[in-house]
């Protein structure tokens, strides 16, 4: 019981959150995982990661679609 209360009043790593905005945002986070996020983790801390990995994302995009460009005009 003890280990319990003394999870939940860790928090989350930094790993843990990217994992599971990334799993959120393929649909394939498990319910479980979820609550757990929920209980132990902070909300602004996914609201962060979750705006990264939209710029990332974006960025990714952007770098792809030069490179396409690039190489489809000379």
């Amino acid at each position: 019981m003890a280990e319990q209360q003394k999870g939940a009043e860790d928090g989350l790593s930094v790993w843990r959150i990217l994992t599971s905005v990334v799993a959120a945002w393929f649909g394939v986070q498990k319910n479980e995982r979820r609550i757990e996020d929920f209980s132990k983790g902070k909300p602004h801390q996914f609201i962060i990661a979750g705006l990264i990995a939209v710029v990332l994302f974006v960025l990714l995009i952007v770098g792809v679609v030069q490179l396409v460009m690039h190489f489809a005009t000379g």
